[in-house]
């Protein structure tokens, strides 16, 4: 008699999968390439740079005093408290931006790319408002440095190489999304 027919099975494993989240799992990507590593790490250099560049600010701001720093809201000027708080908390926001855009990229998250695009496109217009400011050389040394560390980055998201590495994983070759 066959060991199967009597019961035993010898030795067979089986592999079962342990219960998941329902969520299908996205299939493994391919490590970044050098031009997404670099985009990722002027991103976090564009944070950086930002930060130290946001502290300038603030820290001119409170020792020149009211004259300089003017906050038009409702009509009217905002006390100098107000200014350096709505300076802190935007300052903030696009600091939280860089990193976000860094670690989503590097993640290899096509709408991270796309977003980091449009957001660089917003920075363009914010140089370009830059240069119709009566201050403009404070403002230029503020914003140039970035802008520059984001054309870098944005620039290298989008080359060939890179484009391989943030195309979906798991379609099938030949076809084309739709």
């Amino acid at each position: 008699m066959a060991p199967a027919a009597a019961g035993f099975l010898g030795e067979v494993t089986m592999y079962q999968p342990c219960p998941s989240s329902g969520q299908p799992v996205e299939p493994l990507r391919p490590p970044a390439p050098a031009s997404v590593l670099t985009a990722v790490k002027l991103m976090y250099a564009g944070a950086a740079v930002f930060t130290v560049g946001l502290i300038i600010l603030i820290i001119s701001v409170a020792f020149v005093g009211r004259t300089a720093a003017t906050l038009r809201l409702a009509g009217r000027s905002q006390p100098l408290p107000v200014v350096i708080a709505v300076g802190i908390v935007g300052g903030l926001v696009v600091i939280g931006l860089w990193l976000w855009m860094a670690q989503a990229n590097s993640q290899g998250r096509n709408w991270a790319r796309i977003l980091s695009t449009a957001l660089f496109g917003l920075a363009t217009l914010k140089l370009i408002g830059v240069f119709s400011e009566p201050k403009t050389v404070l403002g230029l040394i503020f914003w140039a440095p970035t802008w520059l560390i984001g054309l870098a980055a944005v620039w290298l998201l989008w080359r060939p190489d890179s484009s391989t590495f943030f195309k979906p994983q798991g379609a099938l070759p030949g076809l084309r999304e739709a």
